[in-house]
């Protein structure tokens, strides 16, 4: 989730239950696309409603145990920008903070290297259109 703030691009990132800062992500719902449930996720994670969903970030895997089991989920990122900026953490999912940080900061932010190299494709795409509007 991207947003002009002044003159500079700012990020959101979510602060999960490990004290961890991330990305919002979630699971796809039966008849969902992944684009709807990329949207869906970002609104229930964050509060935020007023999203636009741009090109696809790529997608990051990772492996945990589950009761002994070992799962495997994957998980596809979009570029999203809103015009908001108030935003509220969905404390139910263990999401204890949202916050928008200079794209820079946000970067060397995150605590987990797969959703690190989500944030730098989203960074480099920005600046790429420097020129191009954003809200």
């Amino acid at each position: 989730m991207a947003r002009r703030v002044e003159d500079s691009i700012h990020l959101l990132l979510i602060r999960d239950a490990y004290g961890k800062w991330g990305l919002p992500k979630g699971h796809i719902e039966a008849g969902e696309t992944t684009e709807e449930a990329a949207l869906r996720e970002v609104n229930e994670e964050t509060g935020l409603s007023r999203i636009e969903l741009g090109p696809s970030l790529g997608t990051i895997d990772w492996r945990f145990k589950r009761k002994g089991d070992v799962v495997h989920k994957h998980c596809g990122y979009f570029l999203m920008t809103s015009s908001e900026g108030d935003t509220t953490p969905q404390v139910s999912e263990g999401i204890t903070e949202c916050g928008w940080f200079p794209a820079g900061e946000a970067i060397a932010m995150v605590g987990y290297d797969n959703a690190r190299g989500i944030v730098e494709r989203a960074v480099d795409i920005l600046r790429s259109k420097e020129g191009a509007t954003l809200v």
